[in-house]
């Protein structure tokens, strides 16, 4: 990884492997989204790199405008002077003269944040849905869809009510880089990269920001304290582009953000119903700014009363945590205050929080990479009533094919853990009732991660156990 600034291409095999399958079909629509700064743009770009590609990045401009630029972009691409000259009043002669451009020939066509077009002209799905049905679709052309607008995106190329429903072959939601992509390109110490990762997240934009060889704190002050720093009014950015009222969003994410995860402590610390604000937290949910979480021993999460809400963005959420409630300290350039706020549980606390979910992925690769022989059905973790209670398990995962069951603890302090953690965890499923008839006569695999090693009685007890697992920030020690 380029040490800030640019970042290289990273991960997205899969992404890239289906976009490649589309590519190989006679005849294919794709439909990416996700939010701002996940990648989707370098994901295309990466896929186009070495194919006849036209790409077209909509903006907030009137339709005119749109058509000169869309005739200028297509006459670069096949070479027609004419048609950066020509001026042009219907979209469909524009895609008639880019199929008409070597027929033969396989091509991609890019329309990035589409939602734009969109805004500019409401008719332009249906313009688009002539234009494929009677043009693109029998003319060796590819065409990619793109937009970080997620409700647009939604509404406009994937619902049922719009007039492109049905004409896509597939879509695609473009989601945070894992951990463990992220680590695998990075120069820092295990530690230091999971403290990044409670900041940055998977958002490769927010990650160009921040320096290995700098110290955390200082490109925190730079980057996300300083009123003139790239991230300093970021989520504000982020929910304007959803079009959302930011006071009633704001709350609820502020809410879950203190620690309130179940619907009714969220509801009671804003003061309200909790019908009046579920309208809100659906769309939280819809456009991916919060998850919405059950027990993996849930047969039916859609319908579960035990679900539980997270701020599902790191960086978001460490921004409500450290930012948000302190701006008006940060107008004034006070930042200490700040960092004695952070000093208190950012590591304790924050990071990890955030460990848990870095523990999953990397629980995820080891069994991709078939260190560990596990087929993961479902990855999440384990609560009884709520995350407050002792009986809570940080990662659980279920093998249904095989009948196998992981419960791992994630211990982010500076001590080596000790044989205590597992023979807690043992106890928790062992005497779980609920565990045991969701997955009745399942084989029990432990895990126990940490950042700071293990005691040598857990050492030796896990050499004599074989279906417990020791992981040593990103390694298995066995």
């Amino acid at each position: 990884m380029a040490s800030g600034g640019c970042m290289d291409f990273i991960g997205r095999k899969s992404e890239l492997e289906m976009l490649e399958k589309e590519y190989r079909r006679d005849s294919s629509f794709v439909v990416i989204y996700g939010r701002r700064r996940v990648g989707k743009t370098t994901l295309i770009k990466e896929f186009i790199k070495d194919k006849d590609a036209i790409y077209f990045l909509a903006t907030e401009e009137v339709e005119p405008q749109s058509m000169k630029r869309f005739s200028s972009v297509i006459a670069r691409a096949t070479g027609n002077s004419f048609l950066s000259n020509a001026n042009f009043d219907d979209w469909l002669d524009l895609f008639n003269a880019l199929a008409n451009h070597r027929p033969g020939e396989k091509k991609v066509l890019v329309i990035d944040e589409f939602p734009y077009l969109v805004k500019t002209n409401p008719a332009f799905p249906s313009i688009l849905q002539n234009a494929w049905d009677e043009i693109l679709k029998d003319s060796n052309i590819m065409l990619i869809l793109c937009g970080s607008f997620i409700s647009m995106m939604k509404k406009h190329a994937l619902s049922y009510d719009s007039p492109l429903y049905g004409r896509r072959t597939a879509q695609l939601k473009l989601n945070p880089l894992p951990f463990t992509d992220i680590y695998a390109v990075q120069s820092l110490a295990f530690p230091e990269a999971v403290e990044q990762f409670a900041v940055t997240g998977g958002i490769p934009k927010y990650i160009e920001f921040f320096y290995p060889e700098e110290d955390l704190m200082g490109q925190i002050k730079e980057n996300v304290l300083s009123k003139s720093g790239f991230l300093y009014e970021e989520p504000n950015f982020l929910l304007k582009n959803e079009a959302m009222n930011a006071m009633n969003y704001f709350s609820i994410i502020k809410a879950i953000s203190d620690g309130n995860h179940k619907l009714g402590k969220i509801a009671n610390a804003l003061g309200q119903e909790s019908s009046a604000i579920m309208p809100y937290l659906s769309t939280l949910v819809d456009v991916g700014f919060v998850s919405k979480e059950t027990p993996v021993t849930e047969k039916n999460p859609e319908r579960s009363r035990r679900s539980l809400y997270f701020v599902a963005d790191n960086f978001i959420r460490f921004w409500f945590r450290y930012v948000y409630p302190f701006k008006g300290e940060l107008e004034l350039d006070n930042t200490w205050i700040v960092f004695d706020e952070m000093e208190k549980d950012f590591v304790s606390k924050f990071t990890a929080f955030v460990y848990e979910d870095v523990c999953k992925d990397l629980f995820l690769k080891f069994c991709k990479d078939g260190k560990i022989e596990f087929t993961p059905s479902r990855i999440g973790s384990y609560w009884l009533n709520d995350i407050d209670n002792d009986m809570q398990i940080d990662v659980m995962a279920v093998d249904i094919s095989n009948k196998k069951m992981f419960a791992g603890e994630c211990k982010y302090h500076e001590k080596p853990v000790d044989a205590d953690v597992f023979f807690d965890l043992k106890k928790k499923v062992e005497t779980s009732k609920e565990i045991e008839a969701a997955f009745p006569e399942y084989e029990v695999i432990y895990g126990i991660f940490s950042k700071s090693g293990f005691t040598k009685r857990m050492k030796d007890i896990a050499g004599e156990n074989e279906s417990l697992i020791l992981v040593n920030c990103d390694e298995i020690q066995k």
